[in-house]
Protein backbone atom coordinates (compact mmCIF):
# COMPACT_ATOMS: atom_id res chain seq x y z
CA UNK A 1 0.00 0.00 0.00
CA UNK A 2 1.26 3.54 -0.73
CA UNK A 3 0.05 5.08 2.53
CA UNK A 4 2.22 5.81 5.56
CA UNK A 5 1.80 7.57 8.89
CA UNK A 6 5.45 7.88 9.99
CA UNK A 7 5.61 11.62 9.30
CA UNK A 8 2.65 12.31 11.59
CA UNK A 9 4.98 11.59 14.54
CA UNK A 10 6.47 15.02 13.79
CA UNK A 11 3.13 16.66 14.61
CA UNK A 12 3.29 17.56 18.30
CA UNK A 13 0.62 18.98 20.60
CA UNK A 14 2.39 21.91 22.32
CA UNK A 15 -0.17 22.00 25.12
CA UNK A 16 -0.72 25.70 24.42
CA UNK A 17 -4.35 26.76 24.15
CA UNK A 18 -5.70 30.05 22.82
CA UNK A 19 -9.18 31.50 23.27
CA UNK A 20 -11.29 33.12 20.55
CA UNK A 21 -13.41 36.23 20.95
CA UNK A 22 -16.46 34.07 21.63
CA UNK A 23 -14.70 31.85 24.15
CA UNK A 24 -13.82 28.83 21.98
CA UNK A 25 -10.58 26.93 22.63
CA UNK A 26 -7.92 26.70 19.93
CA UNK A 27 -5.37 23.89 20.14
CA UNK A 28 -1.82 24.79 19.11
CA UNK A 29 0.30 22.08 17.49
CA UNK A 30 3.80 22.25 16.03
CA UNK A 31 5.15 20.30 13.08
CA UNK A 32 8.77 19.48 13.97
CA UNK A 33 9.99 17.83 10.76
CA UNK A 34 13.48 16.38 10.52
CA UNK A 35 15.96 15.51 7.79
CA UNK A 36 15.17 11.80 7.80
CA UNK A 37 15.40 10.47 4.24
CA UNK A 38 13.54 7.24 4.98
CA UNK A 39 10.56 9.01 6.51
CA UNK A 40 10.58 11.74 3.85
CA UNK A 41 10.71 9.19 1.02
CA UNK A 42 7.82 7.20 2.48
CA UNK A 43 5.88 10.43 2.96
CA UNK A 44 6.63 11.51 -0.63
CA UNK A 45 5.18 8.24 -1.90
CA UNK A 46 2.12 8.72 0.29
CA UNK A 47 1.80 12.30 -0.98
CA UNK A 48 2.26 11.36 -4.66
CA UNK A 49 -0.47 8.75 -4.56
CA UNK A 50 -3.04 11.38 -3.64
CA UNK A 51 -2.59 12.77 -7.15
CA UNK A 52 -1.96 9.56 -9.08
CA UNK A 53 -1.66 5.98 -7.89
CA UNK A 54 1.75 4.51 -8.61
CA UNK A 55 0.28 1.66 -10.61
CA UNK A 56 -1.48 4.16 -12.92
CA UNK A 57 1.39 6.53 -13.77
CA UNK A 58 2.82 4.49 -16.65
CA UNK A 59 -0.56 4.25 -18.38
CA UNK A 60 -1.34 7.96 -18.04
CA UNK A 61 2.11 9.17 -19.14
CA UNK A 62 2.59 7.04 -22.22
CA UNK A 63 0.84 9.34 -24.68
CA UNK A 64 3.12 12.24 -23.73
CA UNK A 65 6.35 10.21 -23.92
CA UNK A 66 7.15 11.71 -20.53
CA UNK A 67 9.17 10.07 -17.81
CA UNK A 68 7.28 9.50 -14.57
CA UNK A 69 8.89 12.59 -13.07
CA UNK A 70 8.04 14.72 -16.11
CA UNK A 71 4.43 13.55 -16.11
CA UNK A 72 3.97 14.40 -12.45
CA UNK A 73 5.69 17.78 -12.70
CA UNK A 74 4.05 18.86 -15.96
CA UNK A 75 0.56 17.40 -15.63
CA UNK A 76 -0.32 16.50 -12.03
CA UNK A 77 1.56 18.63 -9.49
CA UNK A 78 0.96 22.37 -9.03
CA UNK A 79 3.73 24.51 -10.50
CA UNK A 80 6.43 25.49 -7.97
CA UNK A 81 6.83 29.09 -9.14
CA UNK A 82 4.31 30.24 -11.77
CA UNK A 83 0.84 31.70 -11.31
CA UNK A 84 -1.24 30.25 -8.49
CA UNK A 85 0.90 27.11 -8.37
CA UNK A 86 2.82 27.86 -5.15
CA UNK A 87 -0.37 28.85 -3.32
CA UNK A 88 -2.12 25.69 -4.49
CA UNK A 89 0.91 23.64 -3.40
CA UNK A 90 0.71 25.10 0.09
CA UNK A 91 -3.05 24.57 0.22
CA UNK A 92 -2.94 20.97 -1.00
CA UNK A 93 -0.10 20.18 1.40
CA UNK A 94 -2.07 21.63 4.31
CA UNK A 95 -5.20 19.69 3.41
CA UNK A 96 -3.32 16.40 3.13
CA UNK A 97 -1.54 16.98 6.45
CA UNK A 98 -4.87 17.71 8.14
CA UNK A 99 -6.33 14.57 6.53
CA UNK A 100 -3.43 12.63 8.07
CA UNK A 101 -4.14 14.25 11.45
CA UNK A 102 -7.81 13.29 11.18
CA UNK A 103 -6.98 9.69 10.25
CA UNK A 104 -3.84 8.83 12.18
CA UNK A 105 -4.35 10.89 15.34
CA UNK A 106 -8.14 11.13 15.68
CA UNK A 107 -8.87 7.72 14.17
CA UNK A 108 -11.24 8.54 11.31
CA UNK A 109 -11.45 6.78 7.97
CA UNK A 110 -10.43 9.44 5.43
CA UNK A 111 -10.84 8.43 1.76
CA UNK A 112 -8.06 9.87 -0.42
CA UNK A 113 -10.07 10.91 -3.46
CA UNK A 114 -9.72 14.70 -3.68
CA UNK A 115 -6.75 15.42 -5.99
CA UNK A 116 -6.60 12.69 -8.63
CA UNK A 117 -9.34 14.14 -10.83
CA UNK A 118 -7.98 17.68 -11.06
CA UNK A 119 -8.30 19.03 -14.60
CA UNK A 120 -6.23 22.14 -13.85
CA UNK A 121 -3.19 21.49 -11.70
CA UNK A 122 -2.80 25.11 -10.53
CA UNK A 123 -6.32 25.33 -9.12
CA UNK A 124 -7.67 24.09 -5.81
CA UNK A 125 -10.22 21.31 -5.81
CA UNK A 126 -13.75 22.52 -5.14
CA UNK A 127 -15.93 21.23 -2.29
CA UNK A 128 -15.22 20.35 1.33
CA UNK A 129 -11.50 20.14 2.06
CA UNK A 130 -11.27 17.04 4.26
CA UNK A 131 -13.98 14.49 5.05
CA UNK A 132 -13.63 11.70 7.60
CA UNK A 133 -15.97 8.97 8.85
CA UNK A 134 -16.19 7.02 12.11
CA UNK A 135 -18.56 4.06 12.38
CA UNK A 136 -19.00 2.48 15.81
CA UNK A 137 -20.28 -0.94 14.76
CA UNK A 138 -22.17 -2.98 12.20
CA UNK A 139 -25.50 -1.36 13.10
CA UNK A 140 -26.18 2.35 12.72
CA UNK A 141 -25.44 4.29 15.89
CA UNK A 142 -26.21 7.93 16.71
CA UNK A 143 -22.55 8.07 17.81
CA UNK A 144 -21.33 7.39 14.25
CA UNK A 145 -19.57 10.57 13.22
CA UNK A 146 -19.05 12.59 10.07
CA UNK A 147 -16.11 15.01 10.32
CA UNK A 148 -15.70 17.84 7.81
CA UNK A 149 -12.61 20.02 8.18
CA UNK A 150 -11.39 23.12 6.33
CA UNK A 151 -7.77 24.20 6.29
CA UNK A 152 -5.99 27.40 5.28
CA UNK A 153 -2.23 27.96 5.08
CA UNK A 154 0.18 30.88 5.29
CA UNK A 155 3.75 29.80 4.66
CA UNK A 156 5.22 33.14 3.54
CA UNK A 157 5.04 36.87 4.17
CA UNK A 158 6.01 39.03 7.12
CA UNK A 159 2.59 39.82 8.61
CA UNK A 160 0.16 37.24 10.02
CA UNK A 161 -3.13 36.85 8.20
CA UNK A 162 -6.43 35.77 9.82
CA UNK A 163 -6.23 32.27 8.40
CA UNK A 164 -8.14 30.62 11.23
CA UNK A 165 -11.03 33.02 10.70
CA UNK A 166 -10.85 32.25 6.98
CA UNK A 167 -11.01 28.53 7.75
CA UNK A 168 -14.00 29.08 10.05
CA UNK A 169 -15.81 31.10 7.37
CA UNK A 170 -15.20 28.42 4.73
CA UNK A 171 -16.22 25.69 7.17
CA UNK A 172 -19.58 27.42 7.59
CA UNK A 173 -20.20 26.88 3.87
CA UNK A 174 -19.73 23.12 4.22
CA UNK A 175 -23.33 22.70 5.35
CA UNK A 176 -24.37 23.73 1.83
CA UNK A 177 -21.81 21.74 -0.15
CA UNK A 178 -21.75 18.63 2.08
CA UNK A 179 -24.18 16.58 -0.03
CA UNK A 180 -22.25 17.20 -3.25
CA UNK A 181 -18.91 16.48 -1.59
CA UNK A 182 -20.14 13.19 -0.11
CA UNK A 183 -21.42 12.18 -3.53
CA UNK A 184 -18.05 13.05 -5.07
CA UNK A 185 -16.25 10.82 -2.54
CA UNK A 186 -18.65 7.96 -3.17
CA UNK A 187 -18.44 8.34 -6.95
CA UNK A 188 -14.64 8.43 -7.03
CA UNK A 189 -14.36 5.38 -4.77
CA UNK A 190 -16.75 3.49 -7.04
CA UNK A 191 -14.83 4.53 -10.17
CA UNK A 192 -11.64 3.18 -8.56
CA UNK A 193 -13.33 -0.18 -8.05
CA UNK A 194 -13.80 0.30 -4.30
CA UNK A 195 -17.53 -0.45 -4.28
CA UNK A 196 -17.54 -1.63 -0.67
CA UNK A 197 -15.89 1.58 0.54
CA UNK A 198 -18.20 3.64 -1.66
CA UNK A 199 -21.19 1.99 -0.02
CA UNK A 200 -19.88 2.96 3.43
CA UNK A 201 -20.54 6.60 2.53
CA UNK A 202 -24.30 5.82 2.38
CA UNK A 203 -24.39 5.85 6.16
CA UNK A 204 -23.86 9.63 6.22
CA UNK A 205 -25.91 10.87 3.29
CA UNK A 206 -29.32 10.99 4.96
CA UNK A 207 -29.11 12.39 8.51
CA UNK A 208 -32.91 12.54 8.89
CA UNK A 209 -33.48 8.80 8.43
CA UNK A 210 -30.05 7.72 9.73
CA UNK A 211 -29.07 10.18 12.51
CA UNK A 212 -25.39 10.59 13.32
CA UNK A 213 -23.02 13.09 14.88
CA UNK A 214 -21.34 15.75 12.76
CA UNK A 215 -18.28 17.69 13.80
CA UNK A 216 -16.73 20.55 11.89
CA UNK A 217 -13.12 21.62 11.95
CA UNK A 218 -11.19 24.76 11.07
CA UNK A 219 -7.41 24.50 10.84
CA UNK A 220 -4.84 27.21 10.15
CA UNK A 221 -1.26 26.28 9.21
CA UNK A 222 1.51 28.85 9.60
CA UNK A 223 5.20 29.31 9.06
CA UNK A 224 6.34 29.90 12.63
CA UNK A 225 7.57 33.41 11.81
CA UNK A 226 4.01 34.51 10.96
CA UNK A 227 2.22 32.59 13.70
CA UNK A 228 0.65 35.15 16.04
CA UNK A 229 -1.50 34.13 18.98
CA UNK A 230 -3.13 37.53 19.26
CA UNK A 231 -4.29 37.34 15.64
CA UNK A 232 -5.69 33.85 16.26
CA UNK A 233 -7.55 35.08 19.34
CA UNK A 234 -9.41 37.62 17.21
CA UNK A 235 -11.28 34.73 15.56
CA UNK A 236 -15.02 34.39 16.13
CA UNK A 237 -17.26 31.42 15.39
CA UNK A 238 -20.61 33.07 16.16
CA UNK A 239 -21.89 32.78 12.57
CA UNK A 240 -20.93 29.12 12.15
CA UNK A 241 -24.02 26.84 11.89
CA UNK A 242 -22.26 24.02 13.77
CA UNK A 243 -20.30 26.16 16.23
CA UNK A 244 -21.13 23.88 19.18
CA UNK A 245 -19.31 21.03 17.44
CA UNK A 246 -16.48 23.01 15.88
CA UNK A 247 -12.85 21.95 16.41
CA UNK A 248 -10.30 24.77 16.15
CA UNK A 249 -6.65 23.98 15.50
CA UNK A 250 -3.46 25.83 14.60
CA UNK A 251 -0.34 24.11 13.27
CA UNK A 252 2.92 25.99 12.89
CA UNK A 253 6.37 24.88 11.80
CA UNK A 254 9.78 26.07 10.60
CA UNK A 255 10.61 26.31 6.89
CA UNK A 256 7.21 24.97 5.86
CA UNK A 257 7.40 26.12 2.23
CA UNK A 258 10.86 24.61 1.76
CA UNK A 259 9.44 21.35 3.07
CA UNK A 260 6.49 21.57 0.67
CA UNK A 261 8.74 22.04 -2.38
CA UNK A 262 11.11 19.28 -1.23
CA UNK A 263 8.20 16.88 -0.76
CA UNK A 264 6.91 17.53 -4.29
CA UNK A 265 10.44 17.13 -5.65
CA UNK A 266 10.91 13.81 -3.90
CA UNK A 267 7.47 12.65 -4.96
CA UNK A 268 8.38 13.22 -8.63
CA UNK A 269 12.04 12.12 -8.56
CA UNK A 270 11.33 8.91 -6.64
CA UNK A 271 8.27 7.83 -8.66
Amino acid sequence: MPWTSEHINWLIDTGERLTTLDGKTVEVWEFCHEKDDDVLSAWAKHFRNHYCLDDEIDFYRQGYSYSRSQYLNNIKFPDPSNGWGPIVRAGDFGEILVADYLQYILGYWVPRTRYGDKTTRNESTKGCDIIGFRVCGEEDSPEDTLAIFESKAQFSGSQPKPKLQEAVNHSAKDQVRKAESLNAVKQRLNEKGSREDATRVDRFQNPVDRPHREISGAVALFETTVFDGDCISETTTDAHPNSENLVLLVIHGEQFMNLVHDLYRRAADEA
